[in-house]
Order: C-alpha cells, then structure tokens, then sequence
C-alpha cells in the first residue's frame, strides 16, 4: 500500500512487531544495546552498519517518532531532542561558525529571540532581523556571510504569516540555508519542505502532543544537513527520552482530528471577537482581515489555533482581562486540549526590551489565546465575560 494518507501515516507507520506480537509498540526504556560478538561491535562503531548503540543517539521509539515526522514533512531525515529550544539551538549550533551571520524575521518566540541576541554574539555569530511586513525587500538585509534564513510562520505571538515560497526561492538563488520553525502549524497545516525549507523544527511540546504532558523538539529535512546536526547532538546530548518520544508517536495518531478542531474553534473565536467593543484587533491567518490571507491560504490547510487580539484600554484593562479569566487556563504554553491565554509581553516575550517588543506587534494589552477542544460556546462565553 503506497502513497497513505497523512492520517493513515500516523496511525499505521509503526515499529515492526516483536515475538510478543503487540499491537501497541513497547517501550524501549534501555540505556545500551548489546552486540553479538567483535565484529558486530566493531562495525556498528564504525556505522559500517545501521543499529542502535546507545540511547543518547539513537533508540527503536524514538526512530519511529522521527520517521513519521518525515514522512509527514516529506523530510529525508530528523533527530528528536528534549525540547523545542534544543532543537532550535542544536541545530543552528551544528551548522554555524564564527563569522556567520543569520537573517531572522522579527517576530520570533522569546527565547529564540535571546538566544540570537544574547548568546550566538559570544561565538561572533550575527543576527539581522526584518520586519514580516518588509519581506518584499529582505535581499537588502542579506550579507556575504548570510548563512541561514529563519522564519517561523505563523509567527509566535502575533501569528503573521510569511510567504515561504518566496523566501525560499530567494535563499536557494543565493546559496543560503531557510529554515522555518513550523510549530504554530504543526505537520498537519503546512509542510515548508514543499515551499522551499532546507530544514524543518518543531517544539512538539505544542500541537504534536496536544495534552501538555511533555517537553520535546524534532529538526526535519535535507538528509546532509540533518546529519550535521545529528553528528554535534549525539556528541552533546540534547536527546528526546525514549517515554517521551513513545507519548509523542501515539500523540500523532491523534493529531488530524484535533488540530482539524482547535482550528475550527479558533476561526468561530476569531469572527466573534472581530465586532467586539473592548477589542481593538483581532489576527488569526484564515480571518478575510489578515493581512497575508491569501498566503495563508496557499500554505496552510486552516488557521492553526492561535487566535492574538489586542483589548482596549492598555497595560490595566489587559490585566483586568487575565485576573478575570475563570475557566481558561492563564499558562505560557499552547497547543494543549485546554484553551490557554497568555500575556506575551509579561511572559513569554518579557525579557525583550519594550522597544522590541513594539517593533514585532506586541503591545501591553496583547493577548495571546490557544483554543484548545472544549465546547467553543464555552471558550467564546469566558473571553466575552472577562472583557467585561
């Protein structure tokens, strides 16, 4: 049975059984793997042949997590790390140098945010970041020693979308690496490889698990980059747990049908909270409103299920709004079952200096909802009795 379906992908794309028969994969909790004699040992150090040797790098869950990730993506190859900012720092520590420079769209998730501005400068790495809305003219910000080209999109908090497709043309026309944080989006939505991407990252802590339950990363993509980031992870560490990456594989045999409703959900929201009085906007990527509608559209199957929105009456009124929350969750996560609001410029966004946080849209009273699967009436109900 060729060419399955992404659902069928998930739920079907399994380790090959053992002697026990199971129908649901075991878990592989073991540190090491034995070898059936000398030369076997020999040959597996020396990747004469492909086997698992120790679990810091390699281990039959988290093989099969990788492996439906890519096959989702259309990726050749990935490696699964810890969180999602391992896999963001792991794989941009495997492919700089000192000297390198990174161009980044501004609106970007905090601590990657830091990550560019606070640490890459030690190693001489530089970072330039363009407005989403200046992407037309982003050839100006490229220098000689542009190496990547970073984008996230939708974009973390303010969900702007970027046109992929055109980035991606002018990163291979000019030999440099475009790598997109997909985690908004989830393989589900959008696939950047089609658009493009070199490399793929996910925080699968988000939509890939759904429920909250744990910390995860995953980089997907061209097979010889994904190598180079597998070569500096295996000797570094930042490995995704065997449990973690069994709950995240059975996570996505789920993932079709719950992102299918956080994103109905979170378009219901969206259009209701359009005409509401105490609301001075409201952005979601499949509202007619958004700037980059169109784009959205060609990239992404639905909206994803953030919906940001800023409440009238500055830094006061948002904190009226978030003390008077009673059954959403007041969390700086997203993605999970339940409905989450967060204050990006208190939280996830804090430690960027108010002059950032201004340039990339986010205001004191900007409010960042992750619909999650409870009865939208419920979600919708909550919001409107917390503007008051």
């Amino acid at each position: 049975m060729t060419n399955k379906k992404f659902e069928t992908i998930a739920i079907r794309n399994q380790l090959e059984r053992t002697q026990f028969l199971e129908h649901s994969v075991p878990l592989y909790l073991t540190s090491s793997y034995v070898f059936e004699d000398a030369e076997d040992m020999r040959a597996s150090f020396a990747e004469e042949k492909e086997r698992n040797i120790y679990s810091r790098y390699s281990n039959p869950n988290t093989s099969e997590l990788v492996d439906k990730i890519c096959q989702m993506e259309g990726a050749e190859a990935g490696f699964a790390f810890a969180s999602g900012m391992s896999a963001v720092f792991s794989t941009f520590a495997a492919l700089l140098e000192s000297g390198d420079h990174v161009l980044s769209c501004s609106s970007v998730f905090g601590s990657t945010h830091t990550l560019f501005t606070n640490f890459f400068p030690k190693w001489q790495i530089a970072t330039t970041f363009f407005d989403v809305n200046e992407e037309a003219s982003i050839e100006e910000y490229i220098q000689p020693n542009t190496k990547i080209i970073y984008v996230e999109s939708p974009t973390n908090p303010g969900v702007d979308v970027l046109d992929m497709e055109f980035l991606g043309k002018i990163a291979k026309a000019r030999g440099i690496l475009f790598v997109v944080d997909n985690c908004f989006a989830s393989p589900y939505l959008q696939q950047p490889i089609q658009f493009g991407a070199d490399l793929v990252i996910h925080s699968g802590t988000k939509l890939i698990d759904g429920q909250g339950r744990v910390l995860a990363g995953i980089t997907v993509g061209n097979a010889k980059l994904v190598d180079k980031v597998y070569r500096f992870s295996r000797i570094t560490g930042p490995t995704l747990s065997p449990f973690n990456a069994w709950v995240l594989s059975k996570s996505l045999e789920t993932l079709a049908i719950r992102v299918d409703r956080h994103c109905e959900n979170a378009l219901r929201l969206a259009e209701y909270l359009e005409n509401h009085p105490n609301i001075n906007w409201v952005k979601y990527p499949f509202l007619r409103s958004h700037p980059n509608y169109e784009i959205a559209k060609k990239q992404m199957k639905a909206g994803g299920s953030v919906v940001a929105f800023e409440v009238k009456g500055g830094l006061e009124a948002g904190k009226a709004f978030f003390d008077a929350i009673r059954l959403l969750s007041l969390s700086a996560n997203l993605g999970d079952s339940r409905s989450i609001v967060t204050h990006p410029a208190s939280t996830t966004h804090s430690k960027l200096s108010e002059e950032e946080r201004l340039r990339v849209g986010i205001t004191d009273g900007m409010v960042r909802v992750s619909v999650g699967l409870e009865h939208v009436d419920d979600i919708i109900a909550d919001i409107v009795q917390a503007l008051g």
